[in-house]
């Protein structure tokens, strides 16, 4: 751990989260590939909670040891109490022509059960949000979400995340050729 990387823990751990009364302490930090095991663990269950998916695990830990090994691909943070990791989420990139800039977008969120509703995700949103404000070529920020979960979807408008008029649309998987 290097000295930048001290100076960021230092200057985001163990502080409350503005207008939310917890007692949880919490310390946001980048996942390591030491974390791969958590990560994945969160991800399946991610995967059922939100959805009733069951992911290929084996898929998942290729797929998550890829993310840990290139930044290119995305950056996990974690939120790590005196229980140890409570929470997850990951930032990946798109790069938007038309406004000349980042827009980062947020994904796998998933906070353990026990530690749901005490600010565990608005700490780790407001961490990734410092960074994208301290970034002149990060523009904005995205997400989406599982329709029905009314919960998260709530969370979200809370932080400040509002409807637009772009849907999404998928094919998968995709066939090859």
């Amino acid at each position: 751990m290097g000295p930048s990387d001290i100076a960021r823990r230092v200057r985001s751990a163990y502080y409350s989260i503005e207008g939310f009364a917890t007692t949880m302490q919490l310390a946001i930090r980048h996942a390591t590939p030491a974390d791969h095991g958590i990560v994945v663990a969160f991800n399946l269950a991610l995967a059922e909670e939100s959805e009733g998916k069951r992911l290929d695990r084996s898929a998942v830990e290729v797929g998550v040891a890829a993310v840990l090994q290139d930044p290119a691909k995305g950056v996990y943070y974690l939120a790590e109490s005196e229980r140890g990791v409570v929470g997850q989420t990951m930032i990946t990139y798109e790069w938007s022509d038309w406004r000349n800039g980042w827009f980062w977008w947020i994904q796998s969120v998933y906070v353990v059960p026990s530690a749901r509703r005490q600010g565990v995700f608005r700490r780790l949103y407001r961490h990734i949000e410092d960074e994208a404000r301290s970034r002149p070529d990060v523009i904005g920020l995205r997400l989406y979400y599982e329709v029905n979960n009314l919960p998260a979807i709530h969370t979200y408008q809370a932080l400040g995340f509002m409807p637009t008029s772009y849907g999404v649309l998928e094919i998968y998987p995709l066939r090859k050729a």
